[in-house]
């Protein structure tokens, strides 16, 4: 395999996990106001990613690290066509970061405007991400907002799910109460979305990325089925695990569920890079945003030292962390 190839499903790879580990982060942030009626509970809910969001949070930072060292036409193309969005981003990401920090060193009287910072900001930051991935993709403000949509019901539909699974008492009833109802949003968007970004990472949709609307893309259906199976499988994959993951939550296999709503956000997370992989920016091939050959061959060094750390420090953090939060 060539050190560019090597390096895009590195980068895909940290994307994913991000949106993943983050997801239910965001999820329960949106879900705040909503889930918990007390302060107790409202902190019970915190207490479930207190000790992860930070860390799931370093995925990010090594997502767009990798990128600007081993893409940097691809870094650069991103970040100032999207500056505004991604702004967007860091403010909320921020605003989350201040609340979760300040929620237990301020007075009570004081929490409610903590809490409103994180569900905000989480709620801002999952929807933004879709938008920009959906417009990077099709090229249009509908895509944009269908994305950010799609994006924020999935991460609050995450989100109960990983509430039910690390809760105890009214709080986990509750969550369990709520994931239909996310479903509600969740499943019609995946739906509706899913078959269009299948037919243009199958290259259906039109010559290269941004080509054309979801609309567009999904009239192409027939030959995308045909000629890529495989993606076809993923974007329905995806869907069928969303729905799946409502059963399981409602018949109380809780762990089993939060594994499909990760399973549905690593298919839609693939599917949406085997489409960059073939142009990462409009006019812009893989090949054209990469470093030389030397870069990427000091990055594969520094990569096979750091990334095993990454993953250990956070396979240790969840087992640490791994039993249900009581009120």
């Amino acid at each position: 395999m060539e050190l560019t190839t090597f390096w895009f499903l590195v980068i895909a790879f940290l994307w994913t996990g991000y949106f993943v580990l983050e997801g239910f982060d965001f999820g329960v942030g949106a879900l705040l106001p909503v889930i918990g009626r007390t302060d107790a509970e409202r902190g019970q809910a915190i207490s479930t990613i207190g000790p992860v969001w930070d860390g799931n949070e370093v995925w990010l930072i090594t997502a767009v690290g990798a990128t600007f060292a081993a893409f940097p036409a691809w870094y650069a193309g991103l970040l100032s066509g999207y500056y505004l969005p991604l702004v967007l981003v860091l403010a909320a990401l921020i605003v989350r970061g201040v609340a979760l920090e300040w929620r237990g060193k301020v007075r009570p009287a004081e929490r409610r405007l903590c809490d409103a910072g994180i569900a905000a900001g989480s709620a801002v930051a999952a929807a933004t991400w879709g938008a920009v991935f959906g417009h990077l993709l099709f090229g249009s403000a509908r895509a944009a907002v269908l994305g950010g949509a799609l994006s924020l019901a999935v991460a609050v539909l995450h989100g109960s799910v990983f509430l039910a699974l690390k809760t105890a008492g009214p709080l986990r009833a509750r969550a369990r109460r709520l994931t239909p109802a996310a479903a509600v949003a969740a499943l019609p968007l995946a739906a509706v979305s899913l078959p269009a970004l299948a037919d243009l990472a199958a290259g259906t949709a039109g010559a290269g990325v941004g080509a054309g609307s979801a609309g567009t893309a999904g009239a192409a259906g027939g030959a995308g089925w045909t000629a890529h199976p495989l993606v076809w499988a993923a974007a329905a994959g995806a869907v069928a695990a969303l729905a799946t993951a409502v059963a399981l939550a409602w018949r109380r296999r809780e762990g089993w569920a939060f594994a499909a709503t990760a399973a549905a956000i690593t298919l839609v997370a693939g599917t949406v890079f085997t489409t960059l992989h073939r142009a990462p920016l409009p006019g812009l091939t893989l090949a054209e945003a990469a470093s030389g050959p030397y870069t990427l061959g000091v990055l594969t060094w520094i990569g096979l030292v750091a990334l095993p750390f990454v993953l250990g420090y956070q396979a240790w953090t969840y087992w640490v962390f791994r039993r249900r939060v009581t009120a």
